[in-house]
């Protein structure tokens, strides 16, 4: 990173990284920058507790030269750079850091790192409607098929807003919604324990062993009520109507993970559904 031959204030990071800036510069190109070092003190060290050195060097590499280098931001640092420009009030930054994440995207299909990002988000970061990457990342993440994403790839709360974003509404999804619920489900068991997660995973047939026709066996869980509580958050946000009548009754009722009442509710409205084929996928017109 070039840096201006003066510098005259001493960036503390969070983690006890200290960098350098000129004043001048930095109150030039950041409001808060500015704020921060004339508020009538001429502060010569500035401390920033919740920002590291990785995302502390890119606001700093921006500010001094108006671009960042070619491998700056990596997956490990993309989320916190784009909160770090967010607080420096750094619009033209985070475009920067969303265009390298589109672009990092549609190089490597294989290595698809949009769940992570998405799961490192939900789990630390405040959620809005009006976050470019947030949005970003649900689009990506919308576009693979849940059953090809590791189940330690996304967390409870990840999976949560996913499905809140696309729920009812006309956003393409490419999992279909039995997959939605099988992919809930299992992940729920497995924060409940390894051995609930293996358990559920061996009766919850995928959808292609379902088209084939081959026999699971399907009963309630030993720790169904531990399941069931963790899968609450999500439940709501999945449309059991796109699920077929016949799955609903012979695979997801007996393993008891879907409250009685709620699973009447789902017949109901099931029986009040015209009889024309539906698509089995949100975000797809409902009648095909």
């Amino acid at each position: 990173m070039t840096i201006p031959k003066y510098n005259d204030v001493e960036i503390l990071c969070g983690d006890k990284i200290n960098l350098y800036g000129c004043r001048e510069i930095l109150a030039s190109s950041s409001e808060v920058f500015d704020r921060l070092l004339y508020n009538g003190t001429k502060e010569m060290q500035i401390s920033f507790p919740k920002i590291n050195y990785s995302e502390m060097k890119i606001v700093l590499e921006y500010i001094h030269t108006g671009s960042i280098k070619e491998g700056s931001l990596t997956k490990d640092n993309i989320v916190e750079a784009f909160y770090a420009a967010d607080y420096f009030l750094l619009p033209d930054l985070q475009n920067i850091i969303i265009k390298t994440v589109k672009n990092n995207l549609e190089k490597n299909h294989a290595e698809n790192y949009s769940p992570e990002l998405l799961s490192k988000i939900a789990d630390t970061m405040p959620l809005s409607d009006d976050n470019i990457l947030l949005n970003l990342l649900v689009e990506t993440v919308s576009a693979i098929p849940l059953n090809t994403i590791g189940f330690v790839r996304l967390s409870i709360a990840a999976l949560q807003f996913l499905l809140a974003c696309t729920h009812e509404k006309e956003v393409p999804f490419a999992t279909n919604e039995y997959e939605v619920f099988r992919y809930s489900a299992i992940l729920a068991a497995k924060q409940v324990s390894n051995e609930e997660c293996k358990t559920l995973t061996e009766r919850l047939p995928t959808l292609e062993q379902i088209k084939n026709s081959v026999q699971v066996e399907s009963k309630s869980i030993a720790n169904h009520q531990e399941v069931a509580k963790t899968l609450v958050p999500l439940i709501k946000f999945i449309d059991f109507t796109l699920i077929r009548d016949q799955t609903l009754a012979n695979i997801i009722e007996p393993l008891g993970i879907i409250p009685i009442k709620i699973m009447l509710k789902i017949y109901r409205d099931k029986s009040h559904q015209s009889s024309f084929i539906q698509s089995e996928f949100r975000g797809a017109s409902h009648y095909i």
